[in-house]
């Protein structure tokens, strides 16, 4: 059985202290011998992980050469976006196949939403304690 990881929230604005606390997971992405160090806002509220350009670009993915298209919704729904398969390794947890909305802009953070990090991994908050826990699924 493996092990859960504790992080803690992390503030966003420093002028804000409590109000702006976000549960930012550390992570790596790859895409073949590329990889990102990145840190995504997990999101429970968001039905996609959402990928923002610059990072697809450092993973070397083209956007011309992605036909998939995928439509965002609220405050995402102008921005146009191609889905994408990653590998995703959280801390020395085994690497997963996470799927992306790649948004064709940077102006969006990434997001890690229902399909499908919370397919892969378990979370749970412990907001008043400023931190939270996240494990592989249970299989």
């Amino acid at each position: 059985m493996i092990g859960a990881i504790r992080l803690p929230f992390v503030p966003l604005d420093p002028t804000q202290r409590d109000a702006s606390l976000m549960p930012l997971l550390p992570l790596r992405l790859a895409r073949g011998e590329l990889q990102a160090a990145v840190s995504g806002i997990l999101d429970t509220g968001a039905a996609v992980n959402v990928l923002p350009y610059s990072i697809g670009e450092q993973l070397g993915l083209s956007w011309e050469q992605q036909r998939t298209s995928v439509v965002l919704s609220g405050n995402l729904s102008q921005i146009q976006a191609r889905g994408v398969l990653l590998s995703a390794t959280v801390g020395s947890f085994p690497p997963v196949q996470l799927a992306f909305a790649w948004a064709q802009t940077d102006n969006v953070p990434l997001i890690l939403g229902q399909a499908n990090f919370f397919l892969e991994f378990d979370v749970c908050f412990y907001r008043s304690q400023s931190n939270f826990e996240v494990k592989p699924k249970s299989v």
